[in-house]
């Protein structure tokens, strides 16, 4: 895949910025060029920095009446060559579905930012939730796969935002920064670098857009005025783009390899943190804003005597079933908190292989605070 560093046009040294403003300048560092969206408590500050900036770096803006149009502009703005996104919340993940479920299919490279709040439905706009996460790979229909990073900083907001990027182009997927709002609202001290390694598309003229001799290959990807008969289509196509609905062989090739070029490459994609967890009879397994309560309880717990670790999810989609071989062998038990009713939790108990998972979920619009991880913790203990 086409692979370079690329130089910053930022000032060296520290700067105080919020969660979605990290974000928007981790899209610019990533290279994108165009932006569609509308507006949604709490992710608009990033739609305001990308109105004010993209303009300045050679970009496109623009303000569509709904997010359904906004991932139809987005989608649209992909094919023509440049890096796209749009940043969202809840409400505007539910409305994009069938468009990203358009994307997978047709192996559209885009970014969404989704900054998420307490739901279901309007829910609590100005509060926080992560209930979003089966959302974004199973909230359309058929078998598909996408790429979604949780961040747990500023910093990382600005990084998976870069990240996300990379993944979209390099397999022509969705790619979703699963942020929540306190960490789109929270402000901190960040160094931001002075380079990023920045992936684009692949494109071989004259190959196939849609198909590859690999089981697992992402096929070139021209766009629209490089002089290939090119078309795209949310129906079953062959390797040319065009539709094949009646082929039940052209359809299973097809279907199967969306999946396997993103879950052959799944230890290169999944990312984790550890802490303790060698020594750990109980493992703490957070993600996104809670890991930060996870990591002080798992210190104070440790302080205590008790045999307490965390294991941080940075990936979320695909998820790493890998980490949980075995930990019935080893005797470890999980304990997962979470801004929902248990979402990851069953991921958990479906890869732990009989280890016992227990769950500690809250949907009241607050954060999780350590000492109540603690005090499950100990109640494990």
């Amino acid at each position: 895949m086409p692979k370079q560093v690329t130089e910053l046009p930022i000032e060296p040294g520290p700067r105080y910025l919020s969660g979605n403003e990290a974000a928007a300048e981790g899209a610019l560092a990533a290279g994108c060029r165009f932006y569609a969206g509308y507006p949604i408590t709490p992710s608009s500050e990033i739609m305001e920095a990308l109105a004010r900036d993209l303009p300045r770096r050679g970009g496109h803006f623009i303000q569509m009446e709904d997010e359904l149009a906004s991932i139809s502009a987005v989608v649209g703005a992909s094919w023509t060559g440049v890096k796209s996104m749009t940043a969202t919340s809840g409400p505007g993940v539910s409305l994009m579905q069938e468009c990203l479920g358009y994307a997978a299919f047709t192996e559209t490279p885009l970014v969404v930012i989704d900054v998420q709040r307490a739901g279901p439905c309007t829910g609590q706009a100005t509060k926080v939730g992560a209930g979003d996460i089966m959302a974004v790979k199973w909230g359309s229909h058929g078998d598909y796969q996408v790429v979604a990073f949780s961040p747990w900083s500023v910093e990382e907001m600005f990084t998976l935002t870069v990240e996300a990027f990379n993944w979209s182009e390099r397999l022509r997927v969705p790619a979703f920064v699963l942020a929540e709002e306190a960490t789109g609202h929270l402000r901190e001290r960040v160094d931001l670098p002075q380079q990023v390694e920045l992936y684009g598309r692949d494109y071989r003229p004259g190959e196939p857009p849609f198909g590859t001799a690999e089981k697992d290959g992402v096929p070139s990807m021209p766009s629209f005025g490089q002089g290939e008969n090119l078309m795209v289509t949310g129906s079953t196509h062959d390797s040319r783009g065009f539709r094949k609905v009646e082929d039940p062989l052209v359809h299973d090739r097809l279907v199967r390899r969306l999946n396997e070029k993103v879950l052959s490459r799944s230890r290169l994609i999944c990312r984790y943190e550890t802490y303790n967890v060698e020594s750990a009879e109980l493992v703490v397994v957070a993600y996104g804003f809670t890991a930060r309560a996870a990591l002080k309880a798992v210190r104070l717990a440790r302080n205590r005597g008790l045999p307490a670790g965390l294991l941080r999810l940075v990936t979320i989609w695909p998820f790493d079933r890998a980490l949980f071989a075995g930990a019935a062998g080893r005797g470890r038990r999980f304990l997962v908190p979470e801004m929902n009713l248990g979402q990851m939790t069953e991921l958990v108990r479906s890869a732990a292989g009989g280890s016992r998972v227990d769950s500690l979920t809250q949907v009241n619009g607050e954060t999780i605070e350590p000492a109540a991880i603690l005090a499950a913790i100990e109640e494990a203990f």
